[in-house]
């Protein structure tokens, strides 16, 4: 069964991302708060089934207990992270295959940002919930991994369809752009992905999905050559103003 995939602004730049079957079930994955969640859940139909968490940082998982308590969701994130997860109904881990909505989804490996890091992929719905691993153009700073283990996220999700859609954590694709020129000035790809992403924030528009097409494309650390690269890039981008 197809999915749908619509962000919901959280916070200063967060998104929570709420996902719709064709029969009007319910999910939504990384809400950062509850208010805005469920007032996108109260205008979709007011029940939600499930709550997918790509990771634990409170920015993504705060929204988690009242919205249980509100619709009884059931909630689905790492095994190896549970230990710091609000209280799951089902654990997973990389290589399992889950059901979101009546949709068969792929658990993926996504160290890097933070260690039990997941990302799940919808691939009948071209839907990729990545967290905070991948952004349109840029990644996760390496809070508790390296740059090994983001090379290797980045590389697994380089590898899915180009048709498939980015939903990403953030809201960061200005500030990515502004870096991302400075690395691969001659990019074609980049350039047009530039005057997309202003034309879309001049209209107040999310610049979210992307696509794994366009990241192949555009992005500096998904063209990463190498894992020295990447971590190279990763190092100035964080020190970029």
């Amino acid at each position: 069964m197809a999915l749908t995939a619509t962000p919901i602004p959280c916070l200063s730049d967060n998104y929570a991302w709420l996902l719709r079957a064709a029969d009007g079930r319910l999910a939504v994955c990384d809400p950062a708060e509850d208010a805005p969640v469920a007032a996108a859940i109260e205008a979709a139909g007011g029940k939600l089934d499930l709550i997918v968490l790509t990771h634990h940082h409170g920015d993504h998982v705060a929204g988690v207990p009242g919205l249980v308590a509100r619709y009884g969701a059931k909630v689905i994130g790492a095994a190896a992270d549970r230990h710091r997860l609000p209280a799951l109904d089902q654990a997973v881990q990389p290589g399992d295959v889950a059901d979101v909505l009546g949709s068969r989804t792929k658990v993926l490996a996504s160290d890097g940002h933070t260690r039990g890091h997941i990302a799940f992929h919808i691939a009948d719905s071209h839907i990729l919930l990545c967290g905070d691993t991948l952004f349109s153009l840029g990644c996760g700073r390496l809070l508790e991994g390296d740059a090994g283990e983001m090379f290797a996220s980045l590389a697994a999700l380089a590898a899915l369809p180009g048709e498939t859609l980015v939903c990403c954590g953030h809201e960061y694709t200005e500030s990515n752009a502004r870096f991302a020129i400075t690395v691969e000035p001659d990019n074609a790809a980049l350039q047009a992905r530039i005057a997309e992403v202003r034309a879309q924030r001049a209209a107040g528009q999310p610049t979210l999905p992307s696509t794994i097409a366009s990241e192949r494309a555009a992005n500096p650390f998904m063209r990463a050559a190498d894992v020295a690269t990447l971590a190279r890039i990763r190092a100035a981008k964080d020190t970029f103003r």
